[in-house]
């Protein structure tokens, strides 16, 4: 599967819309995002940050997955995925991504591997509500900010704390950092014009 270009992920915003009957109006009402900023993402103009992804996903009450790829649906459980080819590069420098699994309802959950490069920091804003992440170190050393304050894991430790609020991720070292990140959501989906989204509370 190739990566998705920011093309693929305005189409796949602009459909979510739709199917949800929003203006970009009200899309940027809920998801903290401006007007002018979703319209160049579908127009592919722009392509967003995670953290972008993140606001507007939660803003929606989607897993980010429906940003970045297409819904397959729900195929066999036995599937084969090679990050080698599904890492990207998004506008946040000193990162890579690779979504190794899309969500789907009936596991419920998504699992990205992430490349920080030395330096790297990215903030995040709190997810929906229920949303817990579980970060593994496979190579160098991490810092994470939980509950206020920064917690330091390194080759092999893992950390599983509530997204729901601030938190964030940076690399300290002089050497590449590379984690996989599970997150898993709380809600049941449900389906709005044949696409799985969150549903409330």
């Amino acid at each position: 599967m190739n990566p998705i270009s920011p093309v693929d992920t305005g189409k796949l915003l602009r459909s979510i819309r739709r199917d949800l009957g929003w203006s970009l109006d009200k899309t940027a009402e809920h998801t903290g995002v401006s007007k002018a900023m979703l319209g160049q993402i579908e127009r592919g103009e722009s392509m967003p940050t995670v953290a972008t992804l993140w606001k507007i996903a939660t803003g929606l009450r989607i897993p980010m997955t429906a940003l970045l790829e297409p819904d397959h649906g729900e195929g066999d459980v036995l599937l084969l995925r090679d990050a080698n080819r599904l890492r990207v590069r998004p506008s946040e420098e000193g990162m890579q991504r690779a979504l190794v699994f899309p969500y789907e309802a009936r596991f419920g959950f998504e699992l990205y591997e992430l490349t920080f490069a030395p330096g790297f920091e990215s903030i995040s804003e709190p997810h929906d509500i229920g949303v817990v992440e579980h970060v593994t170190i496979l190579r160098g050393a991490v810092e994470l900010l939980v509950e206020d304050g920064w917690r330091r894991l390194e080759d092999g430790q893992s950390l599983r704390f509530p997204a729901d609020r601030r938190h964030g991720y940076r690399n300290p070292t002089q050497n590449e950092a590379v984690v996989m990140d599970l997150i898993h959501y709380r809600f049941v989906p449900q389906t709005v014009a044949g696409r799985e989204t969150q549903a409330g509370s």
